[in-house]
């Protein structure tokens, strides 16, 4: 399969330029015959710190998702926006679409509210992690950038059967504060999930500056051995590889975590009731 990271500078809380964006980035992934094109956390509304979520939200059935999907063809196309739900919670949302239906949607797990970040204000948690979505032979699972620095979630995606890491997110410089490094950060997890797992992943950044946010870009694609094929500076960028299924299964019996893993003994400590083992006889 063909997969595509799309590095863009958003317009703030401009869905329309948005929107316009997305659509030529999709031709253009098309015209490369891409099979599944991810956009970065929040790509229709840009991250902002302090979003106006009354105006930005979009139901699932917007007709700016409408517009994504007639784009798409084929082609997978996931991006992110601020969803109102039915009951009107807001969420951080990423939505994966092909051109005749809506595949999947994950609403961000991790709600960061340390250093300077305070999502917590505006938007609910999501409440579960999905099953992984059947696309091109593939199953994909989405997780949006806080949530991958949660080790259970990586982990619990791969058991689901995951076998391609979709990682949207908006990671600015000065995001935690301090003098926390946040690209050698990102570099170390990613690495991190696609090794431990044999989990190819696709990051996709924001760049540029808008206030005091100055997203570094730093997109990229690795393979299942943690291997970085594809990658982007701090530009706009439409960078792409190719993701093979055999060398999925290569990279899982060299290094077999996944088939040892022993989720049973983590619920045993996760449950105290549990713990205790039956006497040897």
């Amino acid at each position: 399969m063909k997969v595509a990271v799309a590095q863009i500078a958003c317009a703030p809380a401009r869905l329309d330029v948005n929107l316009e964006r997305h659509l030529a980035l999709i031709a253009e992934a098309r015209r490369r015959t891409v099979d599944l094109l991810l956009f970065p956390e929040l790509s229709l509304t840009d991250y902002l710190a302090a979003p106006d979520c009354p105006a930005l939200a979009l139901p699932e059935d917007a007709p700016q998702i409408a517009s994504i999907m007639d784009a798409a063809g084929a082609m997978g196309v996931s991006f992110g926006f601020i969803e109102r739900a039915r009951d009107g919670r807001f969420f951080n949302t990423q939505m994966l679409v092909d051109g005749r239906r809506r595949l999947g949607r994950h609403r961000k797990l991790n709600i960061p509210t340390y250093g300077n970040l305070a999502e917590g204000r505006f938007y609910a948690a999501g409440s579960r992690l999905d099953e992984p979505v059947a696309f091109s032979g593939h199953s994909v699972s989405t997780l949006i950038c806080a949530d991958l620095w949660n080790p259970a979630l990586p982990w619990l995606a791969a058991l689901a059967g995951a076998d391609l890491l979709l990682a949207p997110v908006a990671s600015s410089l000065d995001a935690v504060g301090g003098d926390f490094d946040n690209p050698s950060g990102w570099d170390l997890v990613l690495r991190h999930t696609a090794v431990l797992y044999g989990l190819p992943v696709l990051f996709a950044n924001h760049c540029g500056s808008r206030g005091d946010l100055r997203f570094w870009g730093g997109s990229r694609i690795l393979d299942a051995e943690g291997r970085t094929i594809a990658s982007a500076s701090a530009e706009e960028a439409l960078i792409e590889a190719e993701i093979d299924p055999a060398a999925i299964a290569t990279a899982r019996r060299r290094l077999p975590t996944m088939r040892d893993a022993h989720p049973d003994l983590i619920a045993r400590h996760l449950n105290p009731a549990s713990r205790q083992c039956p006497a040897p006889t």
